[in-house]
């Protein structure tokens, strides 16, 4: 609890002791039948409770902001005071300020949850000059700079390890408890704290770039993209309030004027009625609950590692009914390595395995990295090979020269167009054709590993689909018997494989204009999906973590390579949604049957306080689930 909290919750006890003292008094019958006395007595409790309502609405009318709670508050109990309801109007107060201090307690839990991001960042480091260590700020440090971590100390800039080794704790950027043991050569983030030895880190991003910074701004701007039902309230609540204002104004003149405009006691009857009908109507209950329940809801899967950009996001999630997986780096680790090599034409094995590492030299694909590693195992890289005009075509491969030759290395797709006779390779996995002036010399196998949750994960979210079942599609440039082998075992029914990076987000269009569907979520490996992420209606991007590129596309963001992160998302999604849509029609519901209660003077100010503050009290309540949402 803030001290702020603390502070009202004291007035509220002792106003609440006052009152107590009064209304005993006057029942006991030690107050004078007097109105003014009686007036002057319940008035002290009000002024103690409810002195800083009276003069927000004083200030916003100033402001020309009329129609809010505040001045709804006002109006009601000042008309309890001119119908002779002093225990009422004091009541009405209290109950209101009640309501207060809990949606302010539960906002201040909200933003806690939140709150260990924001202490992630560091705002010096420790740099050495002539062997002496000194503090400066992270904002003077530049890029290619030393900086020095102690142990325990946590680490202030993006960087590579220059020095030690040491092992290096993530879970408040990816929710894993795990350490990591990190050495020389090893990239690091900010945010996380170094658990061993000191070590050295050459940084290579500055301050406002650096993963813990890009993580923050995310954060505090997602509060920003704001959800329909946000949107919507805060639209209603605009027209919603003048209205009430002016159905009380009708409600307390009309019946009078037309029943008996000279009886002050039908007056006083239908004014205190119009007082019951303003206090009900307030749209607290909606206005509060509902943007704090999405707000729960993000500050929950922000300390589990999923980075949501705003609750609108998080309100689309839950009504996409198509699931759309990148293959490599998504279902699969990305991490390729040479599991067969068939020569042919004469030629051996190592002599094709030199010829596509070297044409493929200066390529950072994934497929690439593993022919040149393997090549690099086995020690056939020859340096003076002399490869010139080195081509990379996207999708398809590399076309380089060596001694006035054509040298080809990539897929079917590169072989056809070129006009190359060759023989389909038969293994499972992604299969790498080399030929030469024309003349086809064998192929190469590479497998990549499936995650060990992607299957669990697929199972998932056809599970939580409900009524209507989620269809789920992979996308992936492979051939078709390797896209067949890795929707098979990770149960996808549909794909679509040999898509160039351009025809993913084709795909993805033709799925979101599709009458079948109500929006597609996406999900890649954040580094080559950017179009496609930020094409989708919702891109999730996971292993993204230090990735600006993903950052920027996607509108989820998963701090770490578990596809389990997705299935986290679209189930807090889901129930952040049925937390919404409870507290909308249980706030509705009661105050529409106690408004009518009300206009038929059924009930009184206590009903009307339920109906609002109680009401109120119980959304927040409700909405607070999302802050224990269980995974």
């Amino acid at each position: 609890m803030s001290r702020r909290d603390r502070r009202n919750l004291i007035r509220i006890i002792v106003a609440a002791a006052v009152f107590a003292a009064i209304k005993i008094t006057d029942v006991l019958g030690y107050v004078p039948d007097i109105w003014w006395i009686g007036l002057m007595l319940y008035i002290v409790p009000y002024a103690i409770i409810g002195w800083d309502i009276v003069r927000k609405a004083v200030l916003n009318i100033g402001h020309g902001e009329i129609f809010d709670e505040n001045f709804l508050m006002v109006i009601a109990t000042v008309g309890a005071f001119a119908t002779g309801e002093y225990p009422e109007a004091v009541f009405v107060m209290l109950f209101y300020q009640i309501g207060e201090l809990f949606q302010s307690i539960a906002v201040g839990k909200s933003r806690n949850s939140i709150k260990s991001l924001m202490e992630l960042r560091e705002d010096t480091a420790f740099a050495e000059k002539d062997g002496e260590l000194y503090q400066i700020s992270c904002e003077e440090v530049k890029k290619g700079e030393i900086i020095v971590v102690k142990p325990g100390g946590k680490i202030p800039l993006d960087g590579v390890i220059s020095e030690g080794s040491t092992c290096i704790n993530t879970v408040a950027l990816t929710g894993e408890s795990l350490p990591r043991d990190v050495s020389e050569g090893d990239e690091v983030l900010s945010g996380c704290v170094n658990e061993g030895g000191l070590i050295k880190i050459k940084v290579t991003k500055e301050f406002g770039e650096s993963t813990v910074s890009k993580i923050l701004e995310l954060v505090e701007n997602s509060q920003a993209n704001k959800s329909k039902s946000e949107t919507f309230i805060t639209r209603f609540s605009k027209y919603y309030t003048p209205a009430v204002v002016i159905c009380a104004v009708l409600l307390g003149v009309l019946p009078p004027l037309i029943i008996g405009m000279r009886d002050s006691d039908v007056w006083r009857d239908w004014v205190y009625r119009a007082m019951n009908f303003l206090v009900i109507s307030c749209p607290c209950a909606l206005v509060i609950s509902v943007p704090l329940s999405y707000f729960g809801g993000i500050g929950r899967a922000s300390k589990s590692g999923v980075l949501v950009k705003g609750s609108n996001y998080l309100d689309m999630l839950s009504k996409c009914d198509t699931v759309v997986f990148d293959k490599t780096g998504t279902l699969t680790k990305g991490v390729f390595k040479v599991s067969g090599i068939y020569p042919e034409n004469g030629i051996d094995e190592k002599s094709l395995i030199r010829i596509a590492a070297e044409a493929e030299k200066y390529s950072d694909h994934p497929i690439s990295r593993s022919l040149k590693e393997y090549a690099a195992q086995i020690n056939v890289l020859d340096k003076n090979i002399g490869l010139t005009d080195v081509t990379e075509v996207a999708g398809q491969g590399v076309i380089a020269t060596q001694d006035g030759k054509k040298i080809y290395v990539g897929n079917e797709k590169l072989m056809r167009e070129n006009n190359i006779e060759f023989n389909s390779g038969s293994d499972i996995g992604t299969t790498v054709y080399v030929a030469r002036d024309g003349e086809y010399l064998g192929y190469i196998v590479i497998s990549d590993e499936i995650k060990p949750d992607a299957a669990d994960t697929v199972r998932f979210i056809k599970k939580l689909s409900g009524k209507k079942s989620r269809k789920v599609v992979m996308l992936t440039g492979d051939r078709e018997s390797e896209a067949k082998r890795i929707a098979g075992q990770v149960g996808i029914d549909e794909y679509f494989c040999g898509l160039l990076p351009g025809d993913k987000l084709s795909a993805v269009e033709k799925l979101k204009n599709s009458d079948e569907t109500s929006g597609v979520v996406f999900v890649g490996d954040g580094i080559n999906d950017a179009p496609v992420l930020a094409g989708a209606d919702v891109g999730i991007a996971m292993g993204a973590l230090g990735a600006d590129a993903a950052i920027e596309a996607a509108d989820i963001v998963l701090m770490d390579d578990k596809l389990s992160g997705v299935s986290m998302a679209m189930k807090l999604s889901k129930s952040t949604k049925r937390i919404v849509a409870e507290n909308i029609v249980f706030a509705l519901a009661v105050k529409f049957i106690v408004l009518a209660l009300s206009a038929f003077g059924k009930v009184g100010l206590n009903a009307a306080v339920f109906a609002d503050v109680g009401v109120t009290v119980i959304a927040i309540i409700n909405s607070m689930r999302t802050l224990r949402f269980k995974f």
